[in-house]
């Protein structure tokens, strides 16, 4: 069986990019992606490729979506549709999906675990996560921090579980 995950920083207003780029800096939020996702698969869209500062990431195999048929990324695999990226998942692991919107969006209904991190802000964005039902969710971890590292911000780290 695939193990599907999502991880993603949200806004309180749901917002979670904008030009193609994060909407803030957390090195804390940062720290805790690389320490969940190394060693995995991680999925992402192709523009969420192309926002990474170093592709593709280390220690981790990336799978990209992309609907241009035949496009190749060195050191990806490549998925042309959602059932080709769940094809290329590992079985019995964790496979992380990074974003974005629209691979979030299609994902959603398919994700047994969601890594959240709650900003409470809102941001202006051009990209938005989509409404999480929460009555489909068991909240299992929470970790809540005050305006650290001057960001101007509280935020908090949720991992969910989907009900069964």
């Amino acid at each position: 069986m695939k193990k599907i995950s999502i991880i993603v920083a949200i806004a309180q207003n749901n917002a979670i990019g904008k030009d193609n780029q994060l909407l803030w800096h957390i090195p804390q939020d940062l720290k805790r992606f690389k320490a969940l996702t190394t060693g995995h698969t991680i999925v992402m869209g192709k523009r969420t490729f192309e926002s990474l500062p170093v592709r593709p990431l280390p220690n981790r195999r990336s799978v990209v979506i992309t609907d241009i048929k035949g496009e190749k990324i060195d050191g990806c695999e490549m998925a042309y549709s959602i059932s080709e990226a769940i094809d290329l998942m590992e079985d019995g692991r964790e496979n992380f999906v990074i974003g974005g919107g629209m691979v979030y969006k299609q994902f959603m209904p398919l994700a047994h675990k969601l890594y959240l991190t709650i900003v409470r802000k809102d941001f202006e964005a051009d990209t938005f996560y989509p409404e999480i039902d929460f009555s489909e969710w068991n909240e299992i971890e929470r970790q809540d921090f005050e305006a650290v590292e001057n960001l101007g911000f509280d935020y908090s780290y949720i991992t969910y579980e989907r009900r069964k």
